[in-house]
């Protein structure tokens, strides 16, 4: 026990000291290149921090269990909003951009709905995969374009040396997934040595583990300030699992979409419809949103368990 516990508080050192390098890097790049940081925010850095999600994914389709990919992408895409966005929009109120809610909040909402829909008679198809695959690839192109146009009204930041600016996101992109590897391996063994059953320790302590990444990383950007970088993180975070990490399987071998998950699929869209329906009137997410968001996730885990 002694030993998972030095292994648990190294995990999440690691992780707390990656998010903090691994946010610095990238608002410096945005900076440099004159890139808006919630583009950052919906790129590198939600594909980054969604790595764990698609590793398990998409090798689980390659060895032909893609059985577990829905249930993966699906439970981080609520957790990533219940509990990473409500927890740092309690932390700090977070300013949400007006492109994220006219454009990437209802973008999310509608393949969440695509999703439950192409799921529903049991099966992600190829046919389905090459739709989210081709979705994605347009909505790269559209974050490009909006890129070019902020670049030209836009001067450039003299911050930080992009020799130490790559190097920062780099190692901290590295830290962040070690530490959410021994964060997890150490609190499954504690788990285990206390009684816990196998099924409880898989809805929340690996669940949540994949989650760690997004978790410290939108918290480290909203106490420091950058607003676009946590929100962007987790809108694109949810856009990339479902449209990449789910698509790519999809093309592999056919994923299963057992009925149970329509419940928590629909879950996901209400919780997407009330994040949105909030920074529609209110611009942000203020702290009692960030509240009701984890209240409910408490509800939903009661529900699981």
């Amino acid at each position: 026990m002694i030993f998972e516990l030095i292994m648990l508080a190294v995990g999440f050192i690691m992780l707390a000291k990656g998010a903090d390098w691994f946010v610095g890097g990238a608002v410096c790049i945005a900076e440099r290149f004159r890139i808006p940081p919630v583009i950052i925010g919906l790129t590198i850095v939600a594909m980054g921090t969604s790595a764990p999600e698609a590793a398990v994914s998409i090798t689980s389709a390659f060895q032909g269990a893609a059985d577990i990919t829905v249930g993966n992408i699906v439970g981080s895409n609520i957790m990533n909003i219940l509990v990473i966005l409500g927890l740092s929009a309690t932390i700090i109120p977070l300013a949400v951009t007006k492109s994220t809610i006219k454009v990437d909040l209802p973008f999310l909402l509608g393949i969440t709905v695509l999703l439950l829909i192409l799921g529903f008679n049991g099966t992600v198809s190829f046919i389905d995969g090459l739709i989210f695959i081709t979705c994605f690839v347009l909505y790269i192109v559209h974050l490009i374009n909006r890129t070019i146009k902020y670049s030209a009204d836009t001067e450039e930041l003299k911050t930080m040396n992009m020799s130490k600016a790559v190097p920062l996101l780099v190692i901290g992109m590295v830290l962040i997934v070690l530490g959410s590897n021994f964060a997890v391996d150490a609190a499954t063994g504690i788990a285990r040595i206390l009684g816990m059953s196998e099924r409880t320790i898989g809805l929340t302590i690996v669940a949540l583990g994949t989650s760690l990444p997004e978790l410290f990383t939108s918290v480290a950007a909203a106490l420091k300030g950058n607003a676009d970088i946590a929100v962007g993180n987790i809108v694109g975070s949810n856009i990339f699992n479902i449209l990449f990490v789910i698509g790519i399987s999809a093309l592999i071998i056919p994923v299963p979409f057992a009925k149970p998950f329509i419940v928590d699929m629909i879950i996901s869209v209400v919780t997407t419809v009330f994040i949105f329906a909030v920074c529609r009137f209110k611009d942000e997410l203020p702290r009692w949103s960030g509240l009701a968001m984890l209240a409910g996730y408490a509800g939903y885990m009661f529900y699981l368990l």
